[in-house]
C-alpha cells in the first residue's frame, strides 16, 4: 500500500507561510505530546492481522511516519497536491523524468540548466532513449519552435545556476500545455518562501532540499511537488518502485530547516542585494548576475512572479579565470565549497566545479565565473572578506 499513509495534521486551518512551515504536517505527537515530529526510525511496522495496516503503514521504503510529515509539508509550501521525499535533488529528478517519459520522449532543458540535471539527462537517459534539446527559456519563441510532437516535459529553473536567468513560469505553462506537455520548475534557488510555481501553471515543482530547505548544510535530498492528485499518485507508485526514498533523519533534518525558512531567505536576500550594491561598483569585477539589478533582462518577470530576488549571486572578473580562481582562494568568511542555501556563505568557481560535466557543451559557464551563495552572517564581514579577496 505505498502512499497510504494518512496525513500527518491539517492545514485546512493555516494560511500564512511562515504558520505553515512550522505546522503543516507536524502536529504533536499523539501518543506523547512532543511538539516535534519523532525520528521513525524503523523498517517496518506491526500489522493488525495479515493485510491489516496499523495506520496505513507496512514498510519504510512505501511510507514512513516522518517522511509523510514532510512530505505534506513541502506539498503545503508549495500549494500542492501531493509532496515526496527522496535522497536526493537528482534522485528525485530520476524517478520524475522516468515516471512521465517514455524511451524516444523529448525534453526541453534550459540553456544553462544545472549540470547534474544536464549530466543526468544527457549522459544517463540519453542512453534510456530519452531526447533533450537545451534553449534559452527567456526566448519564448524559441521555446516554442523546439516543440516536437514527442515534446512531454519542458523543464525550467528560475532563477538559474549559475548564471541566474529568469524565465516567466506561467508564459511556459502555456506554451506546454498548449502541446500537451508538462512544465516542471526546478524551485530550489528561489525556495518556495520567495516563488510558487504551481501556482501559475507548472505542474511539478522539484527541490534538492540539500539546500535552502534543509538550510544547515547536514542534510542530502529531494523532493517532488505535484499539483494535481492523480500525478502524484502516479509518481507515488514509482517512489515505491524504484526506491531512493528520504531516510526518516534525513526527512527530520528539512523538516527542522523548513521551520526557519522564512527568517533565513528574509536575511539571505537583504544579504545578497548588499553583495550586489558592493560588487557592482567594484573596478576588479566585470559583470554581476543578479535578478535585482535594473538592468537584468528578467527583472520585471521576477518582480511579478517572486517576492524576493534570492541569496545567489554571481560575477565575473576582469582579470579573467586567473583572477577568479584567486578570489575563491582568497576569502576567509566564505567557504570555499559546492553545494549552497545554507546559513554560511559559500563561494565556488562553477567551470571547475558544480559545473565541470557541462564544459564543452552548449551549457558551459564562463571561465572567469565566480558563484556565491550570500549566507546570513554580519553583511559587513562579508562585504569586508570580499573586499580584501578582489584586492
Amino acid at each position: 500500500m505505498a502512499g497510504s499513509a494518512p496525513p500527518v495534521g491539517s492545514v485546512a486551518d493555516m494560511t500564512g507561510f511562515d504558520t505553515l512551515a512550522i505546522h503543516a504536517g507536524q502536529e504533536p505527537d499523539p501518543r506523547t505530546g512532543a511538539v516535534v515530529v519523532p525520528i521513525y526510525q524503523t523498517s517496518t511496522y506491526k500489522q493488525d492481522g495479515v493485510g491489516g495496516l496499523r495506520g496505513g503503514y507496512e514498510y519504510s521504503r512505501s511510507a514512513n511516519p516522518t517522511r509523510a510529515a514532510l512530505e505534506e509539508a513541502m506539498a503545503a509550501l508549495e500549494v500542492g497536491a501531493r509532496g515526496l521525499a527522496f535522497a536526493s535533488g537528482l534522485a528525485a529528478e530520476d524517478t520524475l523524468l522516468r515516471t512521465v517519459c517514455r524511451p524516444g520522449d523529448h525534453v526541453i532543458l534550459p540553456g544553462d540548466a544545472y549540470g547534474g540535471t544536464f549530466r543526468l539527462v544527457n549522459r544517463v537517459l540519453t542512453n534510456w532513449g530519452l531526447e533533450h534539446t537545451p534553449v534559452p527559456l527567456s526566448d519564448l519563441d524559441a521555446v516554442r519552435a523546439a516543440i516536437r510532437p514527442n515534446t512531454k516535459v519542458v523543464w525550467c529553473e528560475t532563477p538559474t545556476n549559475p548564471l541566474l536567468g529568469i524565465a516567466d513560469i506561467a508564459a511556459l505553462a502555456t506554451i506546454a500545455h498548449e502541446s500537451d506537455a508538462l512544465l516542471v520548475v526546478d524551485n530550489t534557488f528561489a525556495s518556495p518562501y520567495l516563488q510558487q510555481p504551481l501556482t501559475l501553471g507548472a505542474d511539478v515543482v522539484v527541490h534538492s532540499t540539500t539546500k535552502y530547505l534543509g538550510g544547515h548544510s547536514d542534510v542530502v535530498g529531494g523532493a517532488l511537488v505535484a499539483r494535481n492528485a492523480a500525478l502524484g499518485e502516479e509518481l507515488v507508485f514509482h517512489q515505491n518502485a524504484m526506491g531512493a526514498i528520504a531516510g526518516p533523519f534525513d526527512a527530520w533534518l528539512v523538516l527542522r530547516g523548513i521551520k526557519t525558512l522564512g527568517v533565513r531567505m528574509d536575511r539571505h536576500c537583504t544579504n545578497a542585494a548588499r553583495v550586489v550594491d558592493f560588487l557592482t561598483t567594484h573596478p576588479a569585477v566585470g559583470r554581476v548576475f543578479y535578478p535585482g539589478l535594473p538592468d537584468h533582462p528578467g527583472l520585471e518577470i521576477a518582480v511579478r512572479q517572486m517576492s524576493g530576488f534570492g541569496g545567489m549571486v554571481s560575477f565575473t572578473l576582469r582579470g579573467g579565470e586567473e583572477a577568479a580562481l584567486k578570489v575563491c582562494e582568497r576569502v576567509t568568511v566564505f567557504t570555499l565549497g559546492e553545494s549552497l542555501g545554507g546559513v554560511e556563505s559559500l563561494i565556488e568557481h562553477p567551470g571547475r566545479m558544480t559545473h565541470a560535466s557541462v564544459a564543452g557543451s552548449p551549457l558551459e559557464v564562463p571561465d572567469d565565473l565566480v558563484r556565491l551563495s550570500v549566507g546570513i552572517e554580519d553583511i559587513e564581514d562579508l562585504i569586508a572578506d570580499l573586499s580584501q579577496a578582489l584586492a
